[in-house]
């Protein structure tokens, strides 16, 4: 793939959309073809595959019985053709709202128009006659119709509600549209086309404002496309309408699957454009996944007519117009942050309460090493302790400082200990270790400084053999630190404290959202005042496992091993809960991360921790995390011990998400990586 193909999102399953708000001329079909015709070009300008115009908007939609004068009749379709000329120069597929007459009816309609030509015309199904609106006093339902075919300036097209728009150059591209009322129904007609396989519902509306409204179309928006793992665009008219009894607000949404992607401005007083990428790819993975999808559609789902067009396919490098989290475990908005904060710690303390209440256990025995995951266990066991009415001298945290064990993380072990009330206590592993060395006939026994993996292992391995025999003998269980990171990279010694436990609290939380779910922690009362300083002392220290001493004064980097877990977590993210291949996996990663400026922090993120990635360092990094997750971790998580689920996709377990062959390989990945990505 050359270099601009893979910097261009139509190449990675992007369909660029946008909800047009158009400056509206009452009655007045030809100055709206004007407004119609330049937003097209601006569209076409910025690379628009699809644009949804309002409900009505060649005629504008408040004219009342204007809607039955033949003058403004013929100059709609006369603009029609006039749109479609436009649509042919700028390469963009638009959907416009018009009155258009079939036999002896009206009815309001959505007219798909590209390439120069319309593809065809979708009736409104529900016609609103409550309240302010009147539209049966004008035009006919889509029940109405007498046949499926429509002549329109001199073309025979498609005329019914539910027809999709399929690209057939452009995989997944696919679309309907329904107009307003329609997705205020019980059953919205783009609830079938979505089953029959559209992936983008376009709303054209007339929608007028009052006092939250605009609450209600969004939540609708958003609830629609979660609930038909869709992207739902949506339309409405604005400023120019006419305001003889009502008010409009231009309101111009684009929602995939339940977030959004984009918003316009409303009451705004100029013609304008709401653009976002919407990713039909990652919709079809999600639908591909979702069992429950396949089976109403299979159920509810009724045949539907395709109409097939030609998709613009320029592949310009250009940047993504969509929210991009460089954190997905982690959102940017600081109060959904303080939210899922709240959620991952309750669900960790609660899952931990209800494996104790089961195994009437009244203590249990944790490792505490001074660094991240063995401290979100220990506030975690402290919080449960303190609902079960239990005293925090029941947990039993023990530092066991080995050969490459610095001052500040043991330090920092009991410090945390002391200031949140846990009985602790010390092991020094050395002379255990000494002797097995000695026993096994390690070159370290002899004095040479031989730091491979057995002897790193023979550290971990101890201090776990410690921890169940201690669990023993106090009648207590094992608290798991490892976190959901470590088990997708398997960085994590076998059957040892970090891979094996009675329970693992940590292990659907991934390292990315730990550091902040201690930093909510120090910032609040859950816990107690007393450990805030430690809690800040060990977020500044750099994560490593302390098994190998310092060479030069510089310590064992998990990090310099495994890559950043920034990075790590990113890929863990769109590889397990979406699929999505390697290539598309480094697209995002790049736009992501390879400008401060392009992706969105967490709203606490501290400076020293906003980095940057060029495109090589992504691709290396990714292909390190393919092998260790594809190939070489997976029977360690087919060994794992309960704990919680946490975050959407992110559950490694054996018995939940995700389920491999712990004797897979990574070549398919790998392949497709290299075939794909340039260096």
């Amino acid at each position: 793939m050359a270099d601009a193909l893979f910097h261009s999102p139509k190449t990675h399953g992007f369909v660029r959309v946008a909800a047009a708000t158009p400056v509206s001329h009452v009655g007045d079909p030809k100055a709206n073809g004007q407004e119609h015709v330049a937003l097209i070009r601006q569209a076409g300008e910025q690379g628009v595959d699809l644009m949804v115009f309002p409900e009505l908007s060649l005629s504008a939609y408040a004219i009342d019985d204007l809607h039955m004068q033949a003058a403004v009749l013929d100059e709609v379709e006369r603009q029609i053709a006039v749109v479609a000329e436009a649509t042919a120069e700028a390469d963009v597929v638009a959907v416009v709202g018009a009155p258009i007459r079939n036999g002896d009816a009206l009815y309001n309609c959505a007219v798909v128009i590209g390439a120069g030509e319309v593809l065809g015309v979708v009736p409104k199904t529900y016609l609103p006659n409550y309240r302010e609106y009147y539209e049966k006093r004008w035009f006919a339902p889509a029940t109405a119709r007498a046949e499926d075919v429509i002549a329109l300036n001199g073309e025979t097209v498609d005329f019914a509600p539910g027809l999709l728009f399929e690209a057939v150059n452009r995989p997944g591209f696919v679309f309907s549209v329904e107009i307003c009322e329609d997705y205020w129904a019980p059953l919205p007609p783009s609830t079938r086309a979505a089953l029959a396989g559209a992936r983008i519902l376009l709303n054209l509306s007339a929608s007028n404002i009052v006092i939250g409204k605009a609450d209600e179309r969004a939540m609708l928006s958003a609830s629609h496309s979660a609930r038909t793992l869709s992207a739902y665009v949506f339309a409405a008219s604005g400023w120019g309408e006419s305001t003889t009894d009502l008010a409009w607000d231009g309101q111009a949404t684009i929602h995939e699957l339940g977030s959004k992607l984009a918003e316009g401005e409303r009451f705004a007083l100029d013609s304008h454009l709401t653009i976002a990428d919407v990713d039909v790819d990652r919709i079809g993975l999600d639908r591909l996944r979702n069992g429950t999808f396949a089976e109403c559609a299979r159920n509810e789902g009724e045949p539907a007519t395709v109409v097939p067009f030609m998709a613009r396919e320029d592949h310009e490098a250009s940047e993504l117009i969509r929210p991009l989290d460089r954190f997905p475990f982690v959102p940017d908005d600081a109060g959904r942050l303080d939210q899922d904060c709240y959620e991952a710690f309750n669900i960790q303390v609660q899952g931990l309460m209800r494996r104790m209440t089961a195994t009437g256990a009244k203590s249990l025995v944790v490792g505490v090493s001074g660094g991240l995951d063995s401290t979100q266990a220990l506030l975690v066991a402290c919080r449960a302790f303190d609902r079960l009415d239990l005293p925090r001298t029941n947990i039993l945290g023990f530092t066991m400082p080995g050969f490459a064990t610095s001052d500040g993380t043991k330090s920092n072990a009991w410090a945390l200990m002391k200031a949140l009330g846990v009985t602790g206590a010390e092991i020094d592993i050395r002379p255990a270790a000494a002797q097995m060395f000695k026993d096994i006939g390690h070159p370290y026994a002899e004095g040479q400084p031989v730091h491979d993996i057995t002897f790193e292992n023979v550290q971990a391995g101890l201090r776990t053999d410690y921890l169940f025999r201690l669990a023993n003998q106090h009648n207590a269980f094992v608290l798991g630190t490892g976190d959901l990171s470590e088990l997708a990279l398997g960085w994590a010694t076998y059957g040892v404290g970090d891979h094996m436990s009675h329970y693992n609290v940590n292990g659907g939380v991934a390292k990315t959202l730990i550091r902040h779910l201690i930093r909510w922690v120090a910032a609040g009362d859950l816990i107690g005042a007393g450990a805030r300083d430690t809690l800040h002392a060990i977020l500044d220290t750099e994560i490593s496992p302390e098994l190998v001493p310092a060479k030069d004064g510089v310590i064992q980097s998990t990090e310099g091993t495994v890559g950043p877990y920034a990075l790590n977590d990113f890929f863990l993210f769109y590889i397990s809960r979406f699929g999505m291949t390697p290539s598309k996996v480094a697209f995002l990663a790049h736009q992501a991360w390879s400008d401060v400026g392009a992706g969105h922090w967490p709203a606490n993120t501290p400076d020293d921790e906003k980095v940057e990635y060029d495109l090589a360092t992504i691709k290396g990094w990714l292909r390190e995390f393919l092998i260790r997750f594809f190939q070489t971790a997976q029977f360690k998580r087919s060994a794992l011990p309960n704990g919680p689920k946490v975050v959407t996709g992110g559950s490694l377990s054996p018995r939940g998400d995700w389920r491999a062959p712990s004797d897979g390989n990574a070549r398919v990945w790998l392949d497709e990586l290299d075939a794909n990505v340039p260096d």
